[in-house]
């Protein structure tokens, strides 16, 4: 824990291991002395906020997140959620699926709902039951037959030992979580953003660049695709069955297949587009060259990717190998940000080689196709860096996040003296 938060003056001994040494003048109580268990049943025809329990966002109004789940045709006899109130999913509160609820409500019976017995802020317990150290007594104390059935039941949550600095220290530490977390949220939310301008920046730059060329004096035309619009007038529009041979991945060869890479088994299996270093095993034998493409015929359906050495492919990649004249990294940008491939499937997307065979595309001599694709390598690999740096600050971040709550819940960092900054008063957060 970083320098800027104190310890506490004195510590003892819990009694609890997962709790391990807390502040001298905290009680270690069991929950049930700090909640009890709720049972009010929602009257006929009731139009309360149906409530639901999230591992990654908390209790939140279902009709916020309709994607989540069922929608419930019914709410009659539904548990009342009074604001304040702890929610517990009883078959994943080990895995996060428990907290604090700003909304009046009803949620399923399936939940438990805990109301304060004390006049505390129920929030500390909201910061508490939510990280990974309680979840790990929470799983301990779970009962079930296998991992993904365990269930937490209120007769053993209420007998778990928890933490109880006293009414005012639990609101000043609630405050204090409530305070910093939400300016690490802020820094996370803009990187966030960061990343989704960044992702949109490479697709801009990419679909300019193999739809308009890099000369931005060339004379352009109709290029006679609807939704391809104007091309340069130097350019040539064909179909992919003209440009590719385009093959499914056959079945693996059982006598050629290894589990590992040797010097019998060099060739790569490629399995799934959707990962483009997604390897089934090695073979002693490739069927496809360098410089070709290989496209996800199901799941993130028509997502390409460019490869540079011999390999083989399972039956859910099309490969596309060029008939001459074509670069295959650049149709690869083009394939993944500009055609729209449209697939009719009742359930799972798959794309045929029948299917992608009359997509067009517009290209110009394979030179400037090489000119343009390595432009693009050099552009998105700039873009990605800058992703990758976004994604690396999120995760510490959240890292940081869990540590400083971890420490205020359970008094390894004393914040009693604590005071909010305002802004432009040199604040910063923890990190």
């Amino acid at each position: 824990m970083s320098g800027r938060y104190k310890a506490y003056p004195e510590y003892k001994d819990s009694g609890q291991k997962w709790l391990g040494n807390v502040p001298t003048h905290w009680d270690v109580l069991p929950a049930k002395r700090l909640f009890r268990l709720v049972t009010e049943a929602a009257e006929p025809n009731n139009q309360h906020e149906l409530l639901s329990v999230y591992t990654e966002i908390g209790v939140k109004p279902r009709k916020e997140l309709e994607q989540k789940g069922n929608k419930a045709s019914t709410t009659d006899g539904y548990w009342l959620v009074k604001k304040g109130d702890i929610v517990v999913n009883k078959l994943l509160a080990w895995m996060g699926a428990v907290g604090y609820s700003s909304y009046d409500g009803v949620t399923s019976p399936a939940y438990d709902i805990l109301r304060k017995t004390k006049a505390f802020n129920p929030k500390f317990y909201h910061y508490l039951f939510r990280n990974a150290i309680a979840q790990q007594e929470f799983k301990r104390w779970s009962r079930g037959i296998m991992e993904m059935r365990l269930r937490l039941y209120f007769e053993e949550l209420g007998r778990i030992s928890m933490p109880f600095p006293g009414e005012a220290e639990i609101e000043q530490i609630a405050h204090f979580l409530d305070h910093e977390t939400a300016k690490i949220d802020l820094l996370i939310a803009k990187q966030q953003a960061l990343i989704a301008l960044l992702k949109e920046k490479r697709q801009a730059v990419i679909s300019h660049a193999v739809t308009k060329g890099l000369n931005p004096n060339a004379k352009m035309k109709d290029s006679g695709v609807e939704w391809l619009g104007q091309v340069p007038e130097h350019w040539k529009v064909a179909s992919l069955s003209k440009l590719f041979n385009i093959k499914a991945g056959g079945d693996v060869n059982a006598r050629c297949f290894s589990e590992e890479q040797d010097a019998k088994h060099p060739y790569p299996i490629y399995t799934n587009a959707n990962d483009a270093k997604s390897i089934y095993g090695y073979t002693s034998r490739c069927n496809y060259p360098a410089n070709t493409i290989t496209v996800s015929g199901r799941g993130e359906v028509g997502f390409a990717v460019y490869r540079d050495h011999a390999y083989d492919a399972i039956i859910r990649l099309l490969v596309l190998n060029p008939t001459g004249g074509s670069n295959g990294k650049f149709f690869s940008y083009i394939i993944n940000e500009v055609i729209d491939f449209r697939v009719e499937s009742s359930a799972i997307g798959q794309l045929s080689t029948q299917q992608i065979a009359p997509y067009r595309a517009a290209f110009p001599s394979f030179e400037e196709q090489t000119q343009i694709a390595e432009f693009l390598d050099d552009e998105t690999e700039k873009l990605d860096e800058l992703g990758l740096k976004a994604e690396a600050a999120i995760s510490l971040l959240q890292e940081r996040r869990t540590a400083l709550i971890s420490a205020a819940v359970t008094g390894k960092i004393d914040v009693r003296d604590w005071e909010p900054v305002e802004a432009g008063k040199g604040s910063e957060v923890f990190v």
